[in-house]
């Protein structure tokens, strides 16, 4: 006789109960006659597991006995009884489930932090469950924020704090895309905090999902003191979700071309085509040899075919940095004045469209429809108008509504807009005055200040130039260059050297024929300097 025991171990999975597990293989190998428990609840919370090993137990003629049910397995006729009574024991745990899930939502409501498995930059105290600052954890959060904006991917911010030998929230030094992307994507940092972020399918399986409106969440603002301002925040998700826009390749349309923005080059998602609008994407040709070389193509040309882009040609990766380091030269100096006057007219120009005021008086006419939906309202309980009339006008200032709304929402758009462009004179101007001086391409000046480059166009004739490069600045100035100025000598041109020759040879050679020339040379005699190219 033996005791088999799980302390403390949920009886919905079988897989988790040691001591249920270890009586199991004691009666499939003979050691047990007999199994006794309390009652059905204490054998399994599950009717599928009670039914299984009941079944399994009664192959092997060991009788398992309920003393609650005073039920035993192997005198009972049917196994009516046995599922009836399982099947109670598990609506217990879903009614116990249900009552946990309830009183857990009601801690959320509250602002109450319910299952916090931590959050790097803050310290957690269990006894008044409030969150604190650490600081020398916050620094970190603040430098991926900051890298973020900037323009870097997660993976590259990932390599980066390896690099600076940063601690994970788990104490790791090994950092992740993922848990780069987790920090960006959390709320708490800008001093919210968001519950109910997932939720347990049933308490059988108790697998977890995200939670995409399935359950309840509970947002509490300004809940404990932000790492990061709400702006930064903003910024920081407006980005993540331009790069983890879905985009699909049907009908092979390179506009429609899914972006993956790891920033792990400076051009990553960056250069656009000038002439199909795709993206351009990374090769090394000649790769392992002297030749080597790193060159952007239209994704639409080297992926699906030179058809798709007849016009676009692979660009060096060279040229794109000597283009940008004569651009960036160029208006810090010599086109100083010029681009500080576009500056100047497009903050007039922003200064003069009246935004804000046009916001203003969109929310006044939907606080005029409003009260003139709640006026209908008391028209039509005061029987003062019937009830279609009541409907017809309804319908139709739900209508004015949706429009004033949808207006506002634009309106609330280019605000934004406007204040980020705002911004980015700012930047650009401060750019101008304290401009470094560039000898070779910076990652981080071309960054800061360069919003796109898109290779290839149309000249004023409307011929095709695929060494055409504009560089797009986040002010919206452009500055177009030509590729071609940029060119690095091939490296497996043909050398020439010029050689002379006395003039009593040149005489001689004048009366050859070209037959009897060596094909490797190129004879050229003029009157006087007796010349000749000779590849050698």
């Amino acid at each position: 006789m033996g005791y088999y025991l799980d302390e403390a171990i949920t009886g919905t999975q079988v897989a988790k109960r040691e001591g249920f597990q270890k009586m199991i293989n004691d009666c499939m190998d003979g050691h047990i006659d007999m199994v006794i428990t309390k009652s059905i609840s204490r054998f399994a919370r599950n009717t599928l597991d009670t039914l299984k090993y009941v079944r399994m137990l009664k192959d092997k003629a060991i009788a398992v006995f309920f003393e609650d049910e005073n039920i035993n397995t192997l005198s009972m006729d049917g196994e009516l009884l046995l599922v009836v009574l399982s099947s109670v024991a598990q609506q217990e745990v879903e009614n116990i489930s249900s009552n946990v899930k309830k009183g857990l939502a009601m801690k959320m409501s509250r602002g109450e932090i319910v299952g916090f498995a931590g959050a790097l930059g803050y310290d957690y105290d269990p006894e008044t469950k409030s969150l604190t600052v650490n600081e020398e954890e916050a620094k970190i959060v603040r430098y991926i924020f900051k890298r973020y904006i900037e323009g870097m991917g997660a993976h590259v911010i990932a390599r980066e704090l390896e690099q600076m030998g940063a601690l994970t929230g788990r104490g790791s030094k090994t950092w992740h895309d993922t848990t780069v992307l987790g920090i960006i994507k959390n709320e708490k940092y800008k001093g919210d905090l968001l519950q109910g972020k997932t939720f347990t399918v049933d308490p059988i399986s108790k697998r977890r999902l995200d939670n995409q409106g399935e359950a309840d969440q509970y947002l509490m603002k300004d809940h404990h003191e932000p790492i990061i301002s709400e702006e930064t925040w903003e910024q920081a998700q407006a980005i993540l979700q331009k790069r983890a826009g879905c985009r699909t390749n049907a009908n092979m349309d390179p506009s429609k071309y899914r972006e993956q923005f790891s920033r792990r080059y400076a051009f990553s998602c960056m250069i656009k085509c000038g002439f199909c609008g795709a993206s351009l994407t990374r090769r090394n040709w000649h790769s392992g040899s002297k030749y080597n070389k790193v060159i952007w193509t239209c994704i639409s040309s080297s992926k699906y075919g030179k058809k798709n882009c007849p016009e676009s040609k692979g660009i060096p990766e060279e040229v794109l940095m000597s283009a940008f380091v004569e651009s960036f030269r160029i208006i810090t100096d010599d086109r100083k004045d010029v681009l500080e006057e576009f500056l100047q007219r497009t903050e007039e120009a922003l200064n003069s469209t009246g935004t804000r005021q046009e916001i203003e008086r969109v929310k006044k006419e939907l606080d005029q429809l409003e009260t003139k939906q709640k006026k209908l309202l008391d028209l039509h309980l005061d029987s003062k108008i019937d009830f279609g009339t009541y409907q017809d006008k309804k319908t139709e200032l739900t209508k004015e509504q949706q429009l004033k709304t949808t207006e506002l929402l634009q309106l609330q758009g280019n605000a934004g807009i406007e204040k980020d462009l705002h911004k980015r004179i700012d930047a650009m101007r401060k750019l101008l005055t304290d401009a470094p001086i560039l000898k070779e391409f910076d990652r981080n000046v071309f960054e800061s200040i360069v919003e796109k480059v898109i290779v290839g166009g149309y000249d004023d004739d409307g011929n095709a130039d695929p060494y055409m490069i504009t560089f797009v600045y986040k002010t919206g100035f452009e500055d177009k260059k030509n590729g071609e100025d940029f060119k690095p000598p091939r490296r497996n041109a043909t050398k020439r050297k010029l050689l002379q020759l006395p003039s009593d040879e040149v005489a001689s050679l004048e009366q050859q024929s070209c037959d009897d020339a060596c094909r490797d040379c190129m004879l050229l005699v003029p009157p006087k300097e007796g010349l000749y190219f000779s590849a050698l």
